[in-house]
């Protein structure tokens, strides 16, 4: 049986007096699109924050590839093969589109001086296997539009090639043209073996591209549906007044849906 690339286990988070994850349980198997839902205060971004290490966990087990692991930062999940892209893309306006996909790591000549044509050149690269257009390597960030600025943000998680890649809300502040061109994009890296989560209040999004959602209420796992068994009012019932439940084991959705 396949193992799955990430698993949680029993998570628990607290900040002061507030209790913000209580015995969370979540699975990613390889290659698998997982949307996280839930209203604001779910605990979906808490928990996704475990994973990546920027929070330390209270109790439970991060296992990544079967191995239990203990980040203390984004940069060791990193190392794993683990990213995530924030709504705010984190990019450097004032620098263009191949500057910011190695940001802080650009290729040298001589230990010294910044090798440009690599740079640019393996830009290029990260951007045809990801299949998006941004005119050109050359071009500075601030003039990108929204959409093409989350596909930069995109292809330096991708240069760094990730095995998961986590979205934050990837599409709250996107056209409905930009809106389809990053479902394409997700589409893309499914093809390619990324495994992908996906936090989002967009459930029609998460139906076209995803396999599989998992619901969080108040720090608790209340619903965990394959995409082709569930339908989005029973998703949405779930986040409005569902109760909680153990999320399926990698085992036991296996053989749910089978």
């Amino acid at each position: 049986m396949t193992t799955p690339i990430i698993a949680m286990r029993g998570i628990v988070k607290t900040f002061g007096a507030v209790q913000a994850l209580r015995d969370v349980n979540l699975h990613l198997m390889p290659g698998e699109i997982l949307g996280l839902v839930g209203d604001n205060s779910a605990g979906k971004s808490t928990l996704m924050k475990v994973l990546t290490g920027a929070y330390t966990r209270d109790g439970g087990d991060v296992l990544v590839n079967g191995e239990i692991t203990h980040f203390k930062s984004p940069h060791e999940s990193r190392d794993l093969g683990i990213e995530m892209i924030y709504q705010d893309f984190a990019l450097c306006g004032n620098m263009d589109v191949g500057q910011n996909i190695f940001l802080g790591r650009w290729p040298k000549r001589f230990g010294l001086f910044v090798d440009r044509p690599k740079m640019y050149e393996e830009a290029r690269a990260v951007l045809s296997r990801l299949k998006v257009d941004v005119n050109s390597v050359f071009q500075k960030v601030e003039s990108l539009s929204g959409g093409r600025q989350q596909s930069v943000a995109i292809a330096r998680a991708i240069s760094f090639n990730p095995k998961v890649v986590i979205f934050d809300e990837p599409t709250a502040n996107l056209s409905v043209m930009a809106t389809e061109r990053l479902l394409e994009t997700m589409s893309e890296l499914k093809r390619q073996g990324v495994a992908q989560i996906i936090i989002s209040h967009r459930l029609t999004d998460i139906f076209e591209v995803g396999d599989r959602i998992m619901v969080l209420k108040r720090g608790e796992n209340v619903g965990d549906r394959y995409i082709a068994h569930t339908t989005e009012r029973e998703v949405l019932e779930l986040i409005v007044s569902g109760t909680p439940e153990t999320a399926l084991t990698a085992e036991e959705a296996m053989k749910k849906a089978a």
